[in-house]
């Protein structure tokens, strides 16, 4: 781990190498796991803004599981996700032609109905954040079902920390990518 501004950071995002492959995969992220995706605080009220311009990309399963636990749910130790269709798939989830699980909330983004593109915790993954009263953990989440994106961000020569580039600026800065960036190009010389 090293530090970086009021952050802590794994170095697994700099050795590892990461390139999602939904080919592989078909987004099993999104219908796998025990729980929704972490919403932020500050993203409850944007998710309640935009679901009427969202509501149109879903399927019914996701329209009914919203309408019946809300745009998001809090878990009973506080913590604020997306909801889920049955214990199962993000309620945000819709298909493909090919059955590759995609993000209603990034389609309408991609449609240019919203200016949103989605959580910024879906938009980090494999990088998943701890937040503690005087600092973040910033850290790679291993899971056997991106053995495919772990792969291809080998073979790509693609380390985590560039996969999610757009997101850590999202959630950070620039000026902390930029400094994040000297840090891994000083660690790879090593």
């Amino acid at each position: 781990m090293f530090q970086l501004g009021k952050t802590l950071v794994s170095e697994e995002i700099i050795k590892n190498d990461f390139v999602c492959n939904l080919s592989a995969c078909k987004g099993a992220c999104c219908i796998d796991g025990e729980a929704g995706a972490p919403v932020e605080p500050e993203e409850r009220e944007i998710l309640e803004k935009i679901y009427p311009k969202v509501e149109p990309f879903l399927r019914k399963e996701g329209i009914d599981a919203i309408n019946q636990q809300g745009v998001y749910i809090t878990r009973e130790n506080g913590e604020i996700e997306t909801p889920l269709i049955n214990g199962a798939d993000c309620a945000y989830v819709n298909f493909d032609d090919k059955g590759t699980a995609l993000c209603a909330i990034e389609e309408a983004y991609n449609a240019g109905e919203i200016d949103w593109k989605k959580p910024v915790s879906c938009h980090l993954y494999p990088v998943r954040i701890q937040e503690y009263s005087s600092f973040s953990a910033i850290n790679y989440h291993r899971w056997e079902i991106c053995d495919d994106a772990c792969s291809l961000g080998k073979e790509l020569q693609v380390p985590i920390y560039k996969f999610v580039k757009d997101a850590l600026i999202r959630k950070y800065g620039t000026e902390w990518y930029n400094e994040l960036e000297q840090i891994a190009t000083e660690f790879n010389k090593k």
